[in-house]
């Protein structure tokens, strides 16, 4: 009768202890995919970046976009010095794309061409780009969106907001205070994700390592569990 007991404990526990992994499991596919979506969201969501497309790739219009480029950021960056928070930033675009539609249109004509400027602000894919130390994953941005002509060419991207436009048109590092204004727009995650990512590839194991932190934390070690349980 006891060995009977017995074995029937045993497949209980067994049954137990599945039931108990299968459970952690789940909870780590659904808090993985939780975490990963709001990394990349909170980046995204946070930072307002430029776009300007040029009219082909010619070698005359690649070089025009760049003059684009630069008058642009000059006469944002004045802008959005004074902005504390994205929606401000985005408040500031919004009311100034007539004139940067101008600027651009001004570089277009002073340098003998008539093409046609549109400038947006909206949502729009950008690859992944890395700006000193500082590495942005690949994702829907919003942004300020210039296109030159029907914009059939290469385009250049930068981040008005912070502004990290200015490191990418130095080819510098970037600034300690820059580095304090992307830490204030960004969660503690998301910041020392993007600061020590080396790489598009390099983001997805951060934040693995991020998720694995977060249950070690919480003391959900599978180990630990499949030994309490068959010791109960």
């Amino acid at each position: 009768m006891n060995k009977r007991l017995f074995f029937i404990n045993k497949r209980f526990f067994i049954k137990k202890g599945i039931y108990l992994i299968s459970v952690c499991l789940l909870s780590l596919f659904i808090y993985s995919a939780f975490y990963s979506g709001s990394i990349s969201r909170g980046i995204a969501e946070n930072l307002v970046r430029l776009h300007v497309v040029a009219e082909s790739d010619s070698e005359e219009d690649q070089a025009l976009k760049l003059k684009v480029r630069d008058a642009v950021i000059d006469y944002m960056y004045d802008k959005l010095s004074e902005a504390k928070d994205i929606e401000e930033s985005k408040r500031i675009i919004g009311e100034n794309l007539n004139n940067i539609k101008k600027v651009a249109e001004n570089v277009i004509h002073s340098s003998g061409k008539e093409s046609p400027v549109t400038t947006t602000l909206g949502t729009y894919p950008f690859p992944t780009k890395k700006y000193g130390d500082i590495t942005l994953p690949a994702g829907n941005y919003q942004a300020l969106k210039v296109v030159i002509g029907n914009g059939q060419g290469s385009n250049w991207w930068c981040v008005l907001f912070p502004p990290l436009c200015i490191v990418d048109v130095t080819h510098g590092t970037i600034s300690e205070s820059v580095k304090e204004e992307l830490k204030n727009a960004l969660t503690y995650d998301e910041y020392e994700i993007i600061s020590s990512a080396e790489s598009d590839d390099d983001i997805p194991v951060k934040i693995k390592f991020k998720i694995v932190e977060f249950f070690q934390n919480s003391k959900m070690r599978f180990s630990g569990l499949i030994s309490k349980i068959f010791n109960d």
